[in-house]
């Protein structure tokens, strides 16, 4: 029995309408489909409603995988300088925010809008509010689906459904499931690029600082990040936090730089000889924000002129500001983690062309796949990129 298509791609955000255009392209018969109301919702409240598109500066090296080197191929084959064009071409204005970040600078649609015109031109049949509730591998080859529509089949099968991150635009467990049905290895998930929470004590500090922020270095093991930090009332996020959480697990402490630019007990050596009569709080309050430093000063109980501080009490106050050591109780969790850390095991798949390796004509793209960006545009582009290379072999 003939297919109804030749593609079924389940999943309509970044890799899934990436993957469809570029099948559709090859002059395949593809049909998309989500269960939202709309597509690329993710898209769309990316970066502040101006999606972060993509990052000039995308490397292997900005990506967590089990694996480091599977992001390789798919990097190489379609690249950010491939999708930049593609937005030129549609005349979408952007800008370079910071550290190679590219956002629109209208709005996040004009990127949803330009890849559903290029599922139209590639003749691609997009289809929402459609639940699948079943897939089969058929015997003959090919897989059939018992979905919201009826049943339907297809030589080749995409699960392009995203990870567990935020979870009020429809996230879900489906795609790991599917991996699961069909033998796939599901590495451990976590919520990354997500806010840390901390127990009373520090919360509270958190709660009066709420709003604070500075430049800071953060660091855990191995993994450094250089960017802004945020204090919250429920924590610690901006940046650098979100950065370091992809790298933090429960029990370990991280390590905060909050004048990564200044040594700070060099400072006040310096201000106990030219302005000794000089408040410590005061002093301090001329490196970080009032607040800020007020907080450190109680914590540390270091006050009073800079002439009458001993030695000890200044390092003890320069070490809470250069090497402020705290452990997080958690993370904010799915609910507002940017993205899933974990998923399907790129060992079960063909970095050239995202096929299961022991399932002929099943393919797992984007955030399905235990491939992490950092903050930054980069999980975009692992999208577009994964997509794209599904896309020529499907």
């Amino acid at each position: 029995m003939k297919p109804n298509y030749d593609v079924i791609i389940i999943g309509a955000g970044a890799a899934g309408m990436m993957c469809a255009i570029e099948t559709g392209k090859r002059g395949r018969s593809v049909w998309l489909v989500d269960h939202a109301k709309k597509i690329g919702e993710k898209i769309r409240i990316s970066g502040g409603g101006r999606c972060n598109f993509t990052n000039i500066n995308t490397r292997p090296e900005a990506f967590l995988s089990g694996n480091a080197h599977f992001c390789k191929s798919a990097l190489k084959q379609y690249t950010q300088n491939d999708f930049i064009a593609m937005v030129d071409r549609y005349g979408i204005a952007h800008h370079e925010k910071t550290l190679g970040q590219l956002f629109c600078d209208d709005s996040a649609q004009q990127i949803i809008t330009m890849l559903l015109r290029e599922c139209e031109n590639s003749g691609v049949r997009v289809s929402k509010e459609t639940t699948v509730y079943e897939i089969e591998a058929r015997d003959e080859g090919g897989y059939h689906l018992k979905t919201s529509l009826g049943e339907k089949s297809c030589e080749s099968l995409v699960i392009a459904t995203g990870g567990l991150s935020i979870p009020k635009i429809g996230a879900s467990k489906f795609g790991y499931d599917v991996a699961k049905q069909f033998g796939l290895n599901v590495l451990e998930t976590t919520p990354a690029l997500v806010p840390l929470t901390f127990q009373a004590d520090l919360l509270e500090r958190c709660k009066v600082l709420s709003g604070v922020s500075v430049e800071a270095t953060v660091s855990c093991g191995k993994a450094s990040f250089s960017e802004a930090l945020l204090f919250t009332h429920r924590g610690l996020s901006g940046p650098a936090i979100l950065q370091i959480s992809s790298y933090w697990t429960e029990g370990q402490k991280i390590e905060i730089n909050l004048t990564p630019a200044i040594d700070m007990l060099a400072f006040f050596k310096d201000r106990k000889q030219t302005n000794g009569k000089q408040d410590i709080q005061t002093a301090l309050s001329h490196i970080l924000p009032n607040r800020l430093a007020e907080s450190i000063c109680e914590a540390t109980s270091v006050k009073g002129r800079i002439a009458d501080l001993s030695g000890n009490a200044m390092e003890t106050l320069a070490s809470a500001v250069n090497n402020w050591r705290i452990k997080p109780s958690g993370t904010e969790g799915y609910r507002t983690a940017e993205v899933t850390l974990g998923g399907v095991d790129t060992n079960d798949l063909s970095s050239k062309t995202m096929e299961v390796k022991a399932q002929p004509g099943l393919y797992f793209i984007g955030e399905l796949v235990d491939v992490t960006g950092h903050l930054g545009g980069y999980n975009f582009q692992w999208a577009w990129s994964s997509g794209y290379v599904a896309g020529q072999n499907v």
